[in-house]
C-alpha cells in the first residue's frame, strides 16, 4: 500500500490554476464566485473601508482573496482577511505567512463544511482572534461572528440582515448589515 503524499505550498505555487488553495494537503480548485457571494464580499470590504484607509499602527490591511500560508500543507484562500498594521507594517510581495487578526468567509451552498468545520480548526490552532461567517444566499441571511476564547471559538454575535451592528474587532463603527447582506433581486 502506497502512502498518501500530501501536497505542499510549493506544489500549490507550481499549480497553473490560479483559483486553487491548499486544504489538508490537497490542492482544491475554488468554485466560481456566485453573484450574491461576490456582492457580500465587496460590500463587507467597503463597509470596513475606514479601517483599511488608516495608516499607522491602528490601521488594518483588509484583503479579498487572501492566500495565507499557515502550515506546509495548509494555504487557504480567504474571502476576506485582515491584519492590524501594528503586526504587519507592510504587505509582502508573496504569500503571507503571518496569521491574520480577522478572517471572514462568505458561505456558499455546497461549501459549508470547509467554512464551518475545517477552517475554524486551522484558525484556532494559529490563534486568529476573530472569525466571521456570512450567509448571503440562505433564506435567513446572516452574519455570525466568533471570538477566540481560551483556544476555541465562541459565538459573540448572530445578526440578521435588518440589524445595524457593532461587531468586534470593528465595533468602532456601526455596520450596515442590510447593505452587506442585501439581496440584489429584491
Amino acid at each position: 500500500m502506497e502512502a498518501l503524499k500530501l501536497a505542499t505550498i510549493d506544489d500549490l505555487l507550481l499549480s497553473s490554476d490560479e483559483r486553487s488553495e491548499l486544504i489538508n494537503g490537497e490542492i482544491v480548485r475554488r468554485p466560481m464566485t456566485r453573484p450574491l457571494h461576490a456582492r457580500a464580499q465587496g460590500n463587507t470590504r467597503e463597509e470596513l473601508g475606514s479601517f483599511n484607509r488608516r495608516a499607522g499602527p491602528d490601521g488594518w490591511w483588509i484583503l479579498t482573496e487572501a492566500s495565507v500560508a499557515y502550515e506546509p500543507h495548509e494555504c487557504p484562500c480567504h474571502d476576506l482577511a485582515g491584519w492590524r498594521r501594528s503586526r504587519l507594517p507592510a504587505l509582502p510581495n508573496s504569500l503571507i505567512d503571518l496569521p491574520p487578526d480577522w478572517v471572514c468567509e462568505i458561505v456558499s451552498p455546497g461549501h459549508e463544511r470547509k467554512d464551518t468545520q475545517q477552517l475554524p480548526l486551522l484558525l484556532q490552532r494559529h490563534r486568529v482572534a476573530y472569525y466571521w461567517l456570512i450567509w448571503p444566499e440562505a433564506e435567513e441571511r446572516k452574519l455570525v461572528a466568533h471570538r477566540l476564547d481560551a483556544g476555541s471559538y465562541r459565538v459573540i454575535a448572530t445578526l440578521g440582515h435588518q440589524q445595524p451592528a457593532r461587531v468586534p474587532p470593528f465595533e468602532e463603527i456601526e455596520l450596515d448589515l442590510s447593505y452587506i447582506l442585501e439581496d440584489a433581486s429584491s
